[in-house]
């Protein structure tokens, strides 16, 4: 892939050395106080932050450090930052990571402009921020493709809820493949499969017809699988890795959502597990994946169908549109395994006394979702995703509800719904 520019409203510098090529241009066009914000040490390590400092202080800007930003970043965090820029009078944030990082830091430059709890603001008095500390990314870890929305995925300890928050758009992305080719490979796959999770669950929105953002979602599927693939194979492949870095972006900068109104129930199931479990996001998603379509059935054997035959080549002669439905449901479960993720919570080392009923409880009900489910049935798919689903005791989903509550039909029969944000990292 060659490098190229685009603007989205985020503008996109792709290839290598796209910083060393025009991160001065931008710096340029901001005051001289930059935060530079990270997780860890490993931009230390790889000689990220070595190059990044120096253009820094070349472009003569003040820096101070914000670091420490955790996998799924808290509240708490984000004040902290938000904190530092008001102390600093910060200019410019260059946030310097992966999703947890770029979306810890969208909520920073909004926070940092307000003298109100965004979280307040945006939940009890349903309004959003529109003055933002202006900000650029440079992408070190793919996947969420959060560099390219203003959505932010932010765990709130206090209330137990990992929910979506809204802040600024970066100005800019760098992605710069070689910048990935340090990433353990378990966070690649993850990640990669995240991507992969972003334009399912934007595929399996409405309108359900064939469309023009579904065709491009088709291919941007396939070519995830693909470069998963060849990724495993070759470690090294920049190609492959160029393509996933790419394919990350694009399954978040809109152009799959033309027209769309998306799912994303598997996210918000995924991220209230996180909540409570402080899991590994692309993990969680290849557990609960298989088990939620399988849920969805037959509500959404249409599109499955399709992506049965369009994205992993199953042959329709001969079968309904069921089959095909259960062959995209299989195809799928298969290639999980066959990528090394993991396909039960046990596996996870996730605590066998989770208390999946209040994670279920909590999550969000997506409207755009084929099938619109209940907090009962969403509790049934975890814990069919704790252990094989064929060993699933009934009374493992029954004893979790009052008897008043039990009755002779299925207890995911109810029909109540929810409107919900379908924000997805």
């Amino acid at each position: 892939m060659n490098s190229f520019t685009y603007s989205y409203p985020v503008k996109v510098y792709f290839g290598e050395k796209a910083a060393e090529k025009n991160l001065v241009a931008e710096l340029a066009k901001v005051g001289p106080n930059v935060m530079l914000a990270y997780g860890g040490g490993s931009i230390k390590k790889n000689g990220v932050y070595d190059e990044l400092i120096g253009i820094l202080k070349d472009a003569g800007k003040t820096v101070t450090e914000f670091t420490g930003i955790m996998s799924n970043p808290t509240y708490v965090k984000v004040q902290e930052g938000a904190a530092l820029a008001k102390e600093k009078n910060i200019d410019f944030i260059l946030a310097v990571g992966g999703g947890s990082v770029i979306d810890c830091c969208k909520i920073v430059s909004a926070q940092a402009k307000l003298d109100k709890d965004i979280w307040e603001l945006e939940y009890t008095d349903h309004k959003q921020p529109t003055e933002f500390i202006p900000m650029g990314a440079v992408v070190t870890a793919f996947g969420t493709g959060a560099e390219m929305n203003n959505g932010a995925v932010i765990t709130n300890e206090e209330k137990m809820l990992k929910s979506a928050l809204w802040g600024a758009f970066y100005s800019f992305a760098i992605l710069d493949p070689a910048y990935t080719m340090t990433m353990p490979m378990k966070q690649v796959i993850s990640g990669a499969f995240d991507s992969l999770s972003h334009s399912m669950e934007t595929y399996m929105g409405s309108p359900r017809e064939v469309n023009l953002s579904d065709d491009i979602n088709e291919a941007t599927q396939r070519n995830i699988i693909r470069n998963i693939r060849a990724t495993l194979k070759n470690p090294q492949d920049i190609q492959a890795r160029s393509e996933l870095i790419w394919a990350a972006a694009m399954a978040e900068n809109g152009i799959l959502k033309i027209g769309k109104a998306t799912d994303f129930q598997c996210h918000m199931l995924e991220h209230q597990l996180g909540a409570y479990t402080d899991c590994n996001h692309g993990q969680g998603l290849a557990v609960l994946h298989p088990v939620l379509y399988r849920h969805m059935m037959p509500e959404a054997n249409h599109q499955f169908a399709r992506l049965a035959v369009e994205v992993w080549g199953i042959d329709p002669a001969g079968k309904t549109e069921e089959e095909l439905a259960e062959a995209f449901v299989e195809a799928l479960a298969d290639f999980i395994r066959e990528i090394g993720l993991p396909t039960t919570f046990a596996e996870m080392s996730i605590p066998p006394d989770t208390d999946y009923k209040a994670i279920a409880d909590s999550t969000v009900l997506t409207g755009g979702c084929a099938k619109k489910f209940t907090r009962e049935e969403l509790l049934e798919v975890l814990l069919e995703c704790r252990k094989e689903a064929h060993a699933l005791e009934e009374n493992d989903f029954i004893d979790m509800f009052p008897a008043s509550a039990r009755n002779a039909g299925s207890l995911c029969k109810s029909s109540g719904t929810e409107a919900g944000a379908d924000t997805a990292k």
